[in-house]
């Protein structure tokens, strides 16, 4: 084993969105700062989004690609919801955490400790603090957020998606699954290079939505508005857990930070925003020698996240009409209500009052038993996707 020869304020394993940016925000609070990851100037794949008012205001303006003032919800009926709404840009958030007085290596990490981390080259790092920010462990039979995104260029797309406008959630029934199949809708934004994506998505079934399916009900979706694509166009997937807990705390190991440290939003898949405006307290516990973990997750943030994960596990055993019915009564809840649930991190009183409100209002009332789990608490466990039968797009 070789060692780098110096010890670092802090070490940051794993330079996606949240890693890079509690390395950038570490260095400007005058630590000394160690980064690993494999590819460490690669840009990102994934496309990451969020409501403007989550973003911390110290991310300059650059690091938006496309600025939605009032994005689209269809249930029963059309919903605007006044928040604005974001897609980040990729070479504008990497550009936007330069890291350039940190000591970046290039390496894969093989051990990651409290206090140390080794290479699978033999290389040691030491740091008084370990964050681990390396993403989330494989699924498995996890709860999961499946999407299949398919990019499409802005004229073609214009049936759906006019200039400044988005789709946060489509229940419209145009994607080809028949009732007694799970249940998806469709997400659909522009991304600020001249296209916009297409992205069927599924959240809460164990193990998730097959890719294939998802495709299937994207393009039906499409030919439901008369829109047609080559064959070529670009696509992205998205297959990962959404019940990755909050970290204990008190014990000495790495902090886990980001989606790995239990900021993966259980019951819409988000991560990045929540991340980026916690990077600042995690940063101010270390620099004041107290636990970040107990300052990232005091017990009111701790219930908020036990809330959400009923949520996720109501979300993942509702039928299609289930469904509809209860998007319809949370999206007319007040804006504190939504924002709640959506994204704040440690509203715990409001989110019980929407929690409470949304099973209230979601008919016919027996609906209300599968909500909390009372009925068909495995409804979707084992559906055999290949097998399943095929309904025709309804408009």
């Amino acid at each position: 084993m070789k060692s780098a020869g110096r010890e670092f304020d802090l070490c940051v394993v794993g330079l996606g969105p949240t890693g890079r940016a509690l390395a950038h925000r570490a260095v400007a609070a005058g630590l000394t700062v160690a980064a690993v990851d494999p590819r460490p100037d690669r840009l990102w794949h994934p496309t990451y989004s969020c409501w403007v008012d989550e973003l911390p205001q110290w991310l300059p303006s650059s690091a938006i690609a496309i600025r939605i003032e009032s994005p689209t919800v269809w249930t029963k009926a059309e919903h605007r919801i006044a928040r604005p709404y974001c897609v980040l840009s990729k070479p504008g958030l990497h550009a936007a955490l330069p890291l350039d007085d940190a000591t970046v290596v290039t390496g894969r990490a093989a051990r990651v400790d409290a206090h140390e981390v080794e290479l699978t080259d033999g290389t040691i790092l030491t740091a008084a603090t370990v964050f681990d920010t390396r993403g989330l462990p494989a699924l498995g039979q996890r709860r999961a957020a499946s999407a299949h995104g398919i990019f499409v260029d802005e004229r073609t797309a214009a049936p759906m998606i006019a200039d400044g406008e988005g789709l946060l959630l489509d229940w419209r029934p145009e994607n080809g699954a028949g009732p007694d199949a799970p249940p998806s809708f469709l997400y659909a934004v522009p991304v600020g290079d001249g296209t916009v994506i297409f992205e069927e998505t599924s959240l809460g079934l164990r193990a998730g939505m097959p890719q294939h399916e998802l495709r299937r009900r994207t393009l039906n979706r499409l030919a439901a508005h008369g829109i047609r694509l080559t064959g070529g166009e670009p696509t992205e997937a998205a297959h990962y857990p959404l019940d990755q807990p909050p970290p204990k705390s008190g014990i000495a190991r790495p902090i886990p930070f980001g989606s790995r440290g239990g900021m993966m939003h259980p019951c819409t898949g988000y991560s990045v925003a929540d991340s980026l405006a916690l990077v600042d307290t995690a940063l101010a516990a270390v620099r004041d020698g107290r636990d970040p973990i107990a300052e990232l997750w005091p017990v009111r943030a701790r219930l908020t996240y036990w809330m959400r994960m009923r949520g996720l596990w109501g979300l993942g055993r509702l039928t299609t009409d289930q469904s509809i019915a209860m998007f319809d009564a949370f999206f007319t809840e007040s804006p504190r209500g939504q924002r709640a649930l959506l994204s704040a991190h440690d509203d715990y009183t409001a989110l019980g009052a929407v929690l409470f409100n949304t099973v209230a209002h979601t008919w016919p009332f027996r609906w209300r038993f599968d909500l909390v789990g009372w009925t068909n608490r495995n409804r979707w466990l084992g559906y055999d996707f290949d097998h399943a039968p095929v309904s025709a797009a309804r408009r």
